[in-house]
């Protein structure tokens, strides 16, 4: 039943034209989840996550805040949307957020009252709407500048890869490896972040060019898991001493490719033991986003560019929103043949949030962190 049907309902009860018990109202209206609900008046009622601090340090519970909102009516053009799934990342962390705004994040939702006739009822769509559990959006596109797609039917996955290997971090795997670092059949190739939404992607992306793939991971744990099951060649615990003579016995012949998710001291042996001609595709510097300015301090990088003339080159993913679907389709396809496997961490209640973007920040997570609404 749609919401205006329901508000209908409740105006005749205000009214006194016929009486119906609350179990079967609440029966009409079981399409929205406990975290929201119909008021007297016939609006919906949802929660959201505002920036309260701006962060400082390490993520802190009460640099957000977790708010009840009543949202409008729906005016034409626009279609009402309940989450199904949030999305927690890094960037969440690096990018500018004003006190006071939804904190920044997208996610799978479905569509549950429209008047818009290009987003019907019933269909599921991704979008940057930010940690809410409700949403009234039209065809405006986000704050950063990703318009809403509407899932479509026939792609026959889980709704939540659309967060990971069909979504963002998808996109940003296959385009930041190829298109930057440009690997060949044979090259070594080391990733570091390399458990996470990204890095376990990028790592069995080489690994279909046929490279040799290093991982640097937080434990061994991950390191297990991202050569037994992801097929990446070795790894590298980055907690254990002696980071450079562990990398120059995972790639004896030297480094060729680098794809960097963390930044810090780490990035710079790792482009020292680089070979002539090296590329280095710059994704993040989760080590550092939590860190004072005086704690982000590594050895400089430019005695092994120069003498080893590397190319290294920082992106955003939506410099290939014009090609968005070429890296989907691909992987979608390795997806469907075995080549890529996926793994999500999963949180459950959005009322929990927050604990799973802090846990995905302390590398808790394997592949991509999600939270369950």
């Amino acid at each position: 039943m749609s919401i205006n049907n329901v508000q209908r309902i409740v105006s005749h009860i205000r009214s006194g034209q016929f009486r119906i018990l609350n179990d079967v109202l609440r029966s009409h209206t079981c399409v929205y989840n406990s975290k929201a609900y119909l008021s007297s008046a016939g609006t919906v009622t949802g929660q959201k996550f505002i920036l309260q601090n701006k962060f400082k340090g390490f993520p802190k519970e009460s640099d957000v805040k977790l708010l009840e909102e009543e949202l409008p009516a729906l005016q034409d053009g626009q279609f009402l949307c309940e989450s199904v799934y949030i999305s927690v990342d890094p960037y969440q962390r690096a990018y500018y957020q004003r006190v006071g705004d939804v904190v920044l994040g997208s996610q799978v939702a479905r569509i549950i009252d429209s008047k818009n006739p290009r987003y019907p009822v019933g269909k599921h769509v991704i979008g940057n709407y930010g940690w809410k559990t409700h949403h009234i959006l039209d065809d405006s596109p986000s704050r950063l500048g990703f318009s809403t797609v509407i899932i479509p039917e026939s792609v026959n996955q889980p709704l939540s890869y659309f967060l990971g290997i069909l979504g963002m971090p998808g996109v940003t795997a296959n385009f930041g490896l190829l298109e930057i670092c440009q690997p060949k059949h044979g090259e070594t190739v080391v990733v570091t972040g390399a458990a996470g939404a990204v890095g376990s992607l990028v790592g069995q992306i080489a690994k279909i060019k046929g490279c040799r793939v290093i991982g640097v991971v937080g434990s061994n744990e991950k390191g297990d898991w991202i050569t037994k099951d992801l097929g990446f060649d070795g790894f590298i615990n980055y907690k254990e001493d002696n980071f450079s003579k562990l990398l120059t016995k995972q790639a004896p012949n030297g480094v060729d490719c680098y794809f960097d998710n963390v930044g810090g001291e780490i990035s710079t042996q790792i482009m020292r033991q680089m070979n002539l001609y090296g590329r280095i595709s710059v994704c993040g510097a989760i080590a550092v986003y939590n860190s004072t300015k005086d704690e982000a301090k590594a050895s400089i990088v430019q005695t092994p560019m120069v003498f080893k003339q590397l190319k290294m080159e920082g992106f955003l993913v939506n410099r290939w929103l014009n090609r968005w679907n070429e890296a989907v389709n691909e992987n979608a396809q390795w997806l469907k043949e075995g080549k890529l496997k996926s793994r999500e961490t999963i949180t459950k209640g959005f009322e929990n949030t927050f604990q799973a973007f802090t846990d995905m920040l302390k590398g808790v997570n394997f592949g991509k962190a999600i939270v369950e609404l």
